[in-house]
């Protein structure tokens, strides 16, 4: 009888065991693109949502994996037809979670999205149990250097971003967690911590049992 408890159990926890959604946002040069790669990379079962933008490509990425680069008017349509879950203008250009992508992930693992605070905002509308995990940097001093260290932003853009990361760290409050960007292997293994004990939550309706 305390075998087939046991068994009971277990079976009971791996069924009621939902695809979860984790979001990382937090902003503009702290880290969090190069923190989800690497976790992506380190953590089996884990499905990168793509978000959709506006933008033109950077230096090293790559349409599907990286972003969808639409133009003004697929964006549009998409939006239109209530393809996003979320979407926002940020810096100028429009970024939107793709509906259908986010629920394809979640029904082949967890899903990672890497969103601005806005998008954040929306993901958690739309689902109130993601789990949402805010990256910064660990000085407005190393923010700026890494913002003109990539080299894809002119002077004035970078300002314009260092006055949005003022903003944006005080819904830092918002999320579940917090990663400080400085060391990224210890970035990397914060968020594969996370992603644990998530994973390993009682549901509710079994804590109540």
């Amino acid at each position: 009888m305390v075998v087939n408890n046991f068994s009971e159990v277990v079976a009971r926890l791996l069924a009621a065991r939902p695809g979860r959604v984790f979001v990382f946002s937090g902003p503009s040069g702290a880290g969090k693109s190069t923190v989800c790669r690497a976790l992506l990379e380190s953590v089996a079962g884990l499905v990168f949502s793509v978000s959709h933008t506006t933008r033109p490509p950077r230096a090293g990425e790559e349409e599907g994996l990286h972003y969808h680069f639409v133009s003004d008017e697929e964006f549009d349509r998409i939006k239109r037809e209530g393809g996003f879950i979320e979407f926002a203008l940020v810096h100028g250009h429009w970024y939107g979670t793709s509906r259908a992508q986010l629920e394809a992930g979640l029904a082949n693992g967890d899903v990672v999205l890497d969103v601005d605070v806005q998008g954040a905002r929306g993901i958690k509308a739309a689902f109130p149990a993601a789990v949402g995990v805010f990256v910064l940097p660990p000085s407005a001093e190393a923010l700026r250097s890494r913002l003109v260290d990539r080299g894809q932003n002119d002077p004035d853009d970078i300002e314009r971003r260092l006055a949005e990361a003022e903003i944006e760290m005080g819904a830092a409050g918002e999320f579940d967690y917090y990663i400080i960007n400085d060391r990224l292997e210890e970035a990397v293994a914060a968020a594969a911590c996370i992603v644990g004990a998530e994973r390993h939550r009682i549901p509710p309706e079994e804590g109540e049992r």
